[in-house]
């Protein structure tokens, strides 16, 4: 789990909104059943419609996926899905869960995950902002990377809506733009111990939007 700069990437947080989960599917349907680190994702929920979404993504990966209690441990090779309605942050080993304040008029909403694992984990954090429109997410991938963790944005010529990753891209200097199966190879080369992977396509020869 350290990679080339001698740094543990333990910690993967993922978050989005619309067009995020076929994002995530993509994902989590390619990280293997022993992948040696967490997987947070957080993803902008319904606060009355059961999604049923833990059930949906435990059928698409080897990893148990679950919705943590408040002061859960944050366990390896686990995938944990922030609750509807709730705020899902860190505190030392622990998950929390808050409701507090709506955050881009969502909860739960991404920028309390990825900051908080960023205060917490610093180096360790990758952050992967994936399709989704408005700007959640942003300021917790700039958290992330000032901490010196990863950060990745979702390539927009593949989201759904790239509002959100072009934000990202636009506001911070992310360490890659990736297709969804991109980010999944990266994750495993990470979790492994190997240095960050080199994009098949430079992140500087993406196609931007400028519109969103």
């Amino acid at each position: 789990m350290i990679n080339a700069k001698g740094r543990v990437r333990d910690i993967f947080c993922l978050g989005g909104s619309a067009g995020g989960l076929h994002a995530v599917l993509d994902i989590l349907t390619r990280l293997r059943a022993d992948l040696p680190a967490v997987v947070a994702i957080a993803m902008h929920r319904s606060p009355t419609f059961d999604s049923r979404l833990v059930d949906l993504l435990g059928r698409k990966t080897m990893l148990p996926v679950m919705e943590p209690i408040d002061g859960d441990p944050i366990s390896p090779g686990h995938v944990y899905v922030a609750p509807r309605d709730m705020h899902l942050t860190v505190e030392t080993d622990r998950w929390r869960l808050r409701r507090g304040a709506k955050i881009h008029w969502t909860r739960p909403a991404v920028d309390p995950l990825f900051a908080s694992a960023a205060a917490w984990f610093g180096p360790r954090c990758v952050g992967v902002l994936l399709s989704g429109g408005g700007a959640d997410g942003v300021a917790g991938l700039i958290a992330i990377k000032a901490k010196g963790g990863l950060s990745i944005a979702q390539n927009p010529a593949e989201a759904q809506d790239p509002s959100m990753p072009v934000r990202a891209i636009h506001q911070d200097d992310v360490d890659a733009i990736l297709d969804a199966r991109e980010i999944a190879t990266a994750l495993t080369a990470l979790a492994a111990g190997a240095p960050f992977p080199t994009p098949a396509a430079a992140a500087s020869e993406r196609l931007i939007p400028t519109d969103c």
